[in-house]
């Protein structure tokens, strides 16, 4: 049971630094299609595919580690660990480009954006504001908060999809 635990942890790792290498060249293009609207279409059409890499990476782990069977709990296990990983290499990235390289330039684009939209029309004024209030409070945190955001939401919303991707991961021995 340990062995199985040590290598359940061990690959997650190492499938969870493949996955965290994906998402900093994936978070490359959010800052770059800021400025460009094919680039963060590009961004988007690759954190929809996060879920299916993270499946396949599970069916490897499955099929070559487990030897084609796997339960519920431990495919499961295997994704969190795996997202956690992830998580967390990516992390350092996302405060390397906050701390070091951003230098305001995302709120700076997004408050440019919102100023671009009209608000003579009805309703559009308030909800403009609220986006001016929630940018000028993105704008007061520290690289490290925003680090710590990322990181959190990041690891949320793995966690779901965890819980729906183990199911068909899951394969039991005939």
């Amino acid at each position: 049971m340990a062995e199985n635990r040590i290598n359940l942890q061990r690959h997650a790792m190492t499938f969870g630094t493949y996955m965290g290498v994906y998402w900093i060249i994936k978070f490359v293009f959010l800052p770059l299609g800021l400025a460009n609207p094919f680039l963060l279409l590009l961004f988007f059409g690759l954190t929809v595919a996060v879920p299916f890499i993270g499946y396949r990476y599970a069916k490897v782990f499955r099929d070559k580690i487990c030897e084609g069977s796997i339960g519920f709990l431990q495919s499961w296990l295997f994704m969190i660990f795996m997202y956690m990983f992830a998580a967390l290499l990516t992390a350092v990235a996302h405060y390397i480009y906050f701390r070091f390289i951003d230098n305001g330039y995302v709120v700076g684009q997004m408050t440019d954006a919102i100023n671009a939209y009209p608000t003579n029309m009805p309703g559009m004024e308030a909800y403009i504001n609220q986006v001016k209030d929630g940018l000028d409070i993105l704008r007061a945190l520290s690289p490290i908060e925003i680090t710590m955001q990322l990181l959190s939401s990041n690891f949320l919303y793995c966690s779901i999809i965890s819980l729906v991707t183990a199911p068909f991961v899951m394969k039991k021995k005939n």
